[in-house]
């Protein structure tokens, strides 16, 4: 049996909404002894995994619904990764030019954006890299998970990337692990025959909720434009990049977005007043 002690270790910075960082959190002896040297912060509460449920819902609400969950990747020895998500893109189906799915178009690549809700799509981009996406309702719909909070595992996390880059490279910060969609993949060591596997069943990959945190307030998620889609005209400017305002891990900041937001609170909180 594990023996466990209080620890008055500070918690990283983060922007927590409510001015207050998660509450019960302890640190177990034991984690000092493992061999990936596993962030000491976690939860006293047992974590919850998603089920099929949570992944039937349209597109832009699961990428809303991504932000704060647990991506969870199980590696063969045994060891669990765990990074929270906090960046998220949109991509709708048929009517989204910028989407792999544009036009109903369905091919031997992007078959797991046209299965059920839940199905993991990871295709290769510049030939080296990969990106990995979830589907969601809607036909050929799908979530990218673009950046992720590493919470456990960062040094087994550290040397997956740096397998990938040259000699002699720059040690990365944890906030550098995972702040892209290629990078996350690294990191967590997704690979390609992930692709169209079930994240409600996976035993290799899988999300769970923060069980300390269940939802994130709708005031801390920014809405922003797509990366990386600025040749598909009006679709490159929609507002279908999201992730949570302040935090550090998030791997491109859109100020305006941000300041259009505060804009938009300060207005609303005076109509309250009034």
């Amino acid at each position: 049996m594990t023996t466990r002690k209080r620890n008055n270790l500070s918690l990283p910075q983060t922007d927590y909404g409510d001015g207050e960082p998660p509450k019960r959190l302890i640190q177990s002896q034991s984690d000092t002894n493992t061999a990936d040297h596993p962030s000491p912060y976690f939860s006293m509460k047992d974590p919850v995994r998603l089920s099929d449920s949570f992944f039937h819902q349209p597109c832009v609400d699961l990428a809303k619904a991504f932000l704060g969950k647990v991506l969870v990747r199980k590696l063969t020895d045994g060891t669990e990764l765990r990074a929270r998500v906090v960046e998220t893109e949109a991509y709708l189906g048929g009517e989204d030019k910028a989407s792999h799915s544009a036009g109903g178009k369905r091919t031997e690549r992007n078959t797991a954006m046209f299965m059920k809700p839940g199905t993991i799509y990871v295709y290769p981009i510049y030939g080296i890299y990969l990106c990995m996406n979830v589907s969601s309702q809607g036909e050929g719909a799908a979530v990218l998970l673009r950046s992720l909070e590493p919470l456990r595992g960062q040094d087994v996390m550290r040397g997956l990337r740096a397998a990938k880059r040259k000699a002699g490279a720059k040690t990365l910060k944890d906030k550098e692990l995972c702040n892209g969609p290629s990078k996350l993949c690294q990191a967590l060591d997704i690979q390609r025959c992930f692709d169209r596997r079930d994240m409600a069943t996976d035993t290799e990959v899988w999300l769970e909720r923060d069980p300390e945190r269940e939802t994130v307030p709708a005031g801390e998620v920014v809405s922003a434009h797509r990366i990386g889609v600025e040749s598909h005209g009006e679709w490159a400017t929609k507002p279908l990049r999201f992730y949570l305002r302040g935090h550090p891990c998030v791997s491109v900041l859109n100020r305006d977005a941000e300041r259009q937001m505060h804009s938009q609170s300060s207005t609303d909180s005076q109509k309250t007043v009034s």
